[in-house]
This record gives structure tokens, sequence and C-alpha cells, in this order.
């Protein structure tokens, strides 16, 4: 009996001793996407307008790295602070830690060499060489043409600099070891010609990370098979649940007896010059959904992601968008 219990004694050791081996190697060797690339982009005035395009319309950076007045409808950003960081996403929110935008202006991100950049918004992995979570969602972006994230890249050092120091991000265990294993190498594609609608559809709403927020989630992974369904819950700190639309060409849940025309007036309501942004009280229904930004899309763009969304499998989930705090 001795025996038996000193050969359990040797295997509990060894497990721990492969378990503490395996923490050491996803902490230390991880996320490992090699040095960042020599890059020198040319910061041309069509560039820079093609990246302020993206970054303020199509992937809204702007959107998590501004402050954004919450108490308007849809979060508008609040003047003065374009690029700044330090919006807080935390366990209020449903986050795994506290995760901190950071500030993108040239203030914050002079030290970063192009080639860095490039790196950090298509893999998120920072300077130092950590892993970002993917709040900031680099596996779409990873996806987008190396040309759109150079015209990205040409904007943000373009924009005014603002002085904000912003703080580390804080995951909670056990996400500060699995953030490490998230990153992945960067697979470009070309973006395509506006005259394919679909396939230049495709490229947009990966752009914009669409699937990322009407989609329901599992263990922070998005459930392939509910694609675009919408359901998925967003926490507000007051208490009070939003939930995604339903985008799929479903009859009855979805898309499917909407027009071109109606999908484009529903993102241009918000930017029109009599509209007037509404207070929203605390507990009351808001949209974490930026659609003043989303609403600066080019009609042409905006129907070009309508036809792609019409094309992808019908699913029926009818969705309670809201649920006051309990």
């Amino acid at each position: 009996m001795k025996k038996v219990f000193k050969y359990l004694g040797y295997a509990l050791i060894l497990v721990v001793v492969v378990i503490a081996g395996a923490l050491t190697y996803v902490k230390v060797a991880l996320p490992n996407m090699g040095q960042a690339e020599e890059i020198k982009i040319e910061y041309t005035p069509e560039r820079i307008e093609r990246g302020k395009y993206l970054a303020t319309s199509v992937t809204v950076c702007v959107d998590c790295h501004s402050k954004r007045d919450w108490s308007r409808f849809s979060g508008p950003l609040t003047p003065g602070t374009l690029g700044q960081g330090g919006e807080r996403f935390d366990q209020s929110v449903g986050m795994p830690g506290v995760f901190i935008s950071k500030n993108i202006t040239p203030h914050g991100i002079a030290r970063y060499t192009d080639g860095e950049l490039y790196r950090v918004i298509t893999t998120g992995v920072t300077k130092e060489g950590k892993a970002m979570f993917p709040l900031m969602p680099y596996p779409y972006y990873a996806r987008m043409d190396r040309e759109d994230i150079y015209s990205i890249i040409a904007y943000v050092r373009s924009i005014a600099p603002i002085e904000n120091k912003v703080e580390d991000s804080q995951p909670d265990f056990p996400m500060n070891f699995i953030i490490n294993t998230i990153p992945q190498a960067a697979a470009p594609q070309t973006r395509p010609d506006k005259s394919d609608q679909l396939a230049y559809g495709s490229y947009l709403v990966n752009a914009a990370s669409c699937a990322e927020c009407h989609t329901q989630v599992d263990k922070g992974r998005i459930k392939p098979e509910l694609i675009f369904a919408g359901g998925r819950e967003f926490l507000f700190p007051d208490g009070s649940t939003v939930r995604s639309s339903n985008i799929t060409p479903d009859q009855e849940t979805g898309l499917g007896k909407w027009t071109e025309e109606m999908f484009i007036q529903k993102f241009k309501h918000y930017t029109d010059s009599t509209h007037i942004s509404e207070t929203i009280k605390p507990g009351e229904f808001n949209s974490i959904m930026p659609w003043t930004m989303y609403g600066t899309m080019e009609n042409s763009d905006l129907a070009a992601i309508f036809a792609y969304l019409k094309s992808v499998k019908p699913l029926t989930n009818k969705v309670v968008r809201f649920s006051p705090a309990k």
C-alpha cells in the first residue's frame, strides 16, 4: 500500500510539473509572431483620406479609441477626444478583466514603426511582444488588404496628437494565460473590385467585423452555426442588457423583408442634418452599435453589405433587444 501511495505521489508531482511547464511556456514563449516587418508607408493625401474613411466609417477604430457620450443614443463621439483612448471595458460589462483602449493619436503611437503598427493591428501583438485581448477585432483586420491597413496607419499618424496616458489592461485568471494563445499570423486578402458587389460586400462585412457582434458566443468564441443570427448579449454598467439584431435574410426575424433602400436609410437616419441625438437616461434602452459612424459610409458600400447579408443562410432567431436591470 505504501508503494501505491508513493507512485501516486510521483504521478501527482509529474502532473504538477507538466502543468507548470505548460503554463510557463504559454506565459513566456507566446505569442510568437516573430519580428515586425520592415515597412515604410508613403503618407499621401489620398492614402490618408482612404484611411480616414475606413477608421471612422467602416472599421470604426475611433469607436473604442475615443470617448463616447453614453448619455446620448448610440454613444456618439465626444468632440476633442478623437483617438485619445482610455475607454474602460471591465467586469461590469462582461469582460474577463479590465481592458483599456490605447491612445492611437501620434502622441500614443510615435514609438511604433509602421511595421509594428501593422503587426499590432493584424495580429494583436504589441511593440513589446505582448498579446492584446481581441476586444479590438484584429482577427478580422488580419484578413483585410494590406493597402487598407497601411491607409489606416497613415490616417492615425495624421490626426491631432492628444496627451493622454493610458493604464495597462489587466486580464483576469485564466484569461491572463489564454490571451497569449489567441494571436495568429495575418492572412491579408486583396480588396475585391466594387463591380463584384457580393465579394466587395463580404470584404466590408469582415472589415466592419459584423459577425463579431451579430453572432452569439460560447466561452468568448462566436458560434459559426449561428453566424449573423444576432442575440449576442452586451451588458451595460447599470445592469441592463442589449442584444444584437438578426441580420440574416430570415423573413420573419431578420432582414428578409427589408429592401436595399430601407437598409441604407436605417444608417443614414443617424447622420441626417435634421436628426437630433436623443438623451438616454441610465437604465433606458441604448445601443452599442455606432450608428453615427457607420452612417457615414458611402451608399454604395452599404448597398454592397446589404447584398452580401441577403446572400447568407437565413436563420430564424427572434431577438429580445433589451432587458432592463433586475
